[in-house]
């Protein structure tokens, strides 16, 4: 369910951008979506269909690009693209280490939208 207040934030930019540019309709919104996020394609869709209703943005369809999740050895800089369903008991490839910091993977932002 954390995908509503999620989709309300990007409702809520999309429609501040649509009024400052003039748009009269906006037809997709193209979205940038860590895969660490938990957000499920699905029911952003559905969210955003209520919550947009009779606006400028109603019908849109959300497009998600997803960035992938990329960790940091704390120890020897290495980068590491992972996945969610393997993140515990991760070591470094290189060191062997086990401490890492997010790089990428758990953020999501608005890439553009497809209006006129």
């Amino acid at each position: 369910m954390h995908e509503l207040p999620v989709m309300q934030s990007i409702l809520t930019i999309v429609l501040k951008h649509a009024a400052r540019h003039n748009v009269k309709k906006v037809h997709a919104i193209n979205l940038l979506v860590g895969k660490l996020s938990d957000l499920e394609v699905e029911w952003m869709q559905r969210y955003f269909d209520h919550l947009s209703a009779g606006t400028v943005v109603a019908g849109a369809r959300i497009k998600v690009g997803w960035v992938p999740a990329v960790l940091s050895c704390e120890v020897c800089q290495t980068r590491v693209e992972v996945d969610k369903v393997n993140l515990d008991g991760i070591t470094c490839p290189v060191c062997a280490k086990n401490k890492f910091q997010l790089v990428s993977g758990k953020k999501y932002h608005i890439k553009s939208m497809e209006a006129e």
